[in-house]
């Protein structure tokens, strides 16, 4: 038996028990007051009773009187009986002699006997020994009590069968979205880490259970393809601070220079080589710890910041590459521009997709603008190149994919991937629009570090 199922028992159990605890408070209560309301009204008939028998009044005057005042109960008797101070009967009226012992001969009684109920009160006079009783049969008791008892059990059953219905309804009313859950969820595998649970199916905790798995694949994916691609990354981000220094170190060497020459040179490597440690230690970051966004790795950082660096990274590859930035859209309060982040891998993303703007227009220019809006801060990196076929835009993020009309444009394949990664490592999200000859629209979505 599984815990759930356990819980669900435990709980019907419960329920079963109050609802039969409570039918029988009801029973019990309404029993009693019946009973000690028609005890009062016997009380009354027994000193009606007395009144006729010691008081010598006529008969007839103390019926009338009854009759005018109070109504006869159902199978209503009245009895005396003298005794004497042995306890012993001298004389009766209308007393059944085996229920003598049931009644109390110093004061009061009440008492039942099979369907008729009885009430009696010692009384002296003339130094005599009388107990007068009144009895009658309770028929609220005989009838709608028990009519009252068939009815609150019938109800007692059907409340637990409705109990019961509703517990089974229920259990499949919770259960059915968790099992759509789980057969979702045993659809992927390391094959198609890119799949994501529909969150909008689901409602509440189930919503937040969707969102953290979907958080959860999304690591898994980002790990994966960053430490299965790390050569290839390496490789594309590496070779052009390399490229750099060889170039430098092989032009100073094509002929003799000046001290000064010399130095200058040496300092572009010293520059080169600096950026090449930086991305090794993110590269190696990256590869190292996939979607893991700890306090040591992560801190607040300025995403317009970031925007100029890249700029100057992307400057500093080719010198050709032209960028027009908007900050226009920025928001009064810099803190809104605040992301929490690795500045590194940030600008090594953004570096590779505006230096893609770049390379794949006619102009050599990238346009990009900045803006906050709703607790998340937006970028937005647009060209007017040569674009994408929209039926290879679904390829765009596979490793080593390009476009079948970048031909003749040098090219990996394997920036857009790895920007795409950075971007979700740090809970972001990546778009790219498309138009064959207009150019590429490339929206980045970053949520910020303060929430407004």
């Amino acid at each position: 038996m599984n815990n759930y199922n356990r819980k669900l028992i435990y709980l019907i159990t419960i329920l079963v028990i109050y609802v039969s605890c409570f039918v029988g408070f009801i029973f019990y209560s309404i029993t009693n007051f019946a009973f000690t309301d028609f005890y009062k009204r016997l009380d009354l008939r027994r000193n009606i009773a007395a009144e006729k028998f010691l008081n010598s009044k006529s008969a007839s005057q103390t019926d009338q009187w009854s009759l005018d005042f109070i109504e006869n109960l159902n199978n209503q008797h009245e009895f005396l009986v003298e005794f004497d101070k042995n306890g012993k009967i001298v004389q009766s009226q209308g007393f059944y002699t085996e229920l003598w012992d049931k009644i109390n001969k110093t004061g009061t009684s009440n008492f039942k006997a099979g369907h008729q109920f009885y009430s009696t009160k010692y009384f002296t006079k003339n130094n005599k020994h009388y107990i007068v009783g009144a009895s009658a049969e309770n028929y609220f008791y005989t009838h709608h009590l028990a009519y009252l008892r068939n009815l609150l059990i019938i109800s007692l059953i059907l409340g637990i069968l409705f109990i019961l219905v509703v517990s089974v309804f229920m259990k499949r009313s919770f259960l059915k979205p968790i099992l759509t859950m789980m057969k979702e969820v045993q659809q992927i595998g390391s094959e198609n880490l890119d799949k994501r649970l529909d969150e909008e199916k689901y409602k509440g905790e189930l919503h937040d259970l969707a969102f953290t798995f979907n958080s959860m694949l999304t690591r898994l994916e980002t790990s994966f393809e960053t430490q299965k691609n790390f050569i290839s990354n390496a490789s594309h981000e590496l070779n052009t601070p390399l490229t750099s220094i060889i170039g430098q170190a092989d032009l100073a060497l094509s002929k003799e220079r000046t001290v000064e020459e010399y130095q200058r040179t040496l300092c572009k490597i010293i520059e080169s080589a600096e950026h090449l440690e930086k991305k090794t230690k993110a590269l190696l970051m990256l590869a190292r710890t996939g979607f893991v966004s700890n306090s040591t790795t992560f801190n607040p950082v300025r995403i317009d910041q970031i925007v100029m660096d890249a700029e100057l990274t992307v400057k500093a590859i080719n010198d050709k590459f032209k960028i027009t930035t908007d900050f226009s859209l920025l928001p009064d309060d810099s803190m809104r521009l605040k992301v929490n982040g690795n500045a590194i891998l940030l600008q090594l993303a953004l570096s590779n997709i505006i230096s893609n703007a770049c390379k794949y227009s006619s102009n050599r220019t990238a346009y990009i603008a900045l803006g906050a809006l709703n607790n998340k801060v937006f970028i937005l990196i647009k060209d007017k190149g040569i674009g994408i076929p929209s039926n290879e835009l679904g390829y765009i993020y596979d490793p080593y994919f390009r476009a079948s009309n970048t031909n003749g444009i040098d090219g990996y394949g394997i920036g857009l991937p790895l920007a795409r990664n950075i971007i979700k490592l740090h809970g972001g999200t990546l778009k790219v629009n498309s138009v064959v000859g207009e150019g590429t629209t490339v929206e980045i979505e970053l949520p910020t570090y303060i929430r407004f």
